[in-house]
């Protein structure tokens, strides 16, 4: 049996892909919090370099998939599972598209909020997937996906804030479609996390 026949290629597949997902959420932070409209298309290419890499990972793992006689979980929820990581690294780059083609040319600071509860999904996504390979004897899967439902909470809660005090504070109309996007957007990247979350759970009832 060849290494990457083996059940841990996809758990360590998955855990790859959370670190692209990690590092797209980390450069949308530092491209929001040190943000120059010059910069953005640099930001750009650095995300979708990310992006891809991330895609590519997604890829070796199908194309082992395709040729695996048996698999540690359901052939199903390998691609699912795939699919909803490289997701959420394709929801991270997309808000950094919005404030590129929106010629966004200032943050505003709750966004940033928005983005460090982002980071903290990512981070939780990441430490899920690493101990999900135990899920028929792990005890802490299920912490890990608590964690994950609370922040898309949190993020729920900033949404709405932000949304309120956009209505209420900013006069000019089309500040206030530009924003209301992004935060859109960046409500997404989390829903995202929370649905890797769910799939996490979907396999482990499956298979408990």
């Amino acid at each position: 049996m060849g290494s990457k026949q083996n059940n841990s290629f996809y758990f360590d597949n998955f855990i790859a892909c959370a670190d692209y997902s990690c590092q797209a959420a980390h450069l949308l932070d530092k491209a929001m919090r040190e943000f120059t409209p010059e910069r953005v298309t640099q930001m750009l290419d650095e995300m979708h370099s990310v992006e891809h890499a991330g895609d590519e990972k997604k890829h070796e793992m199908l194309n082992v998939l395709a040729k695996a006689f048996i698999t540690p979980i359901e052939r199903e929820d390998i691609i699912e599972l795939g699919h909803n990581i490289d997701e959420v690294t394709d929801k991270i780059e997309d808000v950094l598209l919005r404030l590129y083609c929106n010629n966004v040319k200032s943050i505003r600071s709750d966004a940033l909020e928005m983005v460090a509860v982002v980071i903290k999904c990512c981070e939780e996504m990441k430490v899920l997937l690493s101990e999900f390979q135990n899920f028929r004897r792990s005890k802490k899967l299920q912490e890990h996906i608590i964690r994950i439902n609370t922040l898309e909470e949190d993020a729920d809660q900033l949404f709405i804030n932000s949304m309120r005090d956009l209505h209420t504070t900013c006069t000019d109309t089309l500040t206030i479609v530009i924003w209301r996007e992004i935060y859109i957007y960046l409500e997404k990247c989390v829903d995202a996390c929370e649905h890797v979350a769910d799939t996490v759970e979907s396999v482990i009832m499956k298979n408990s």
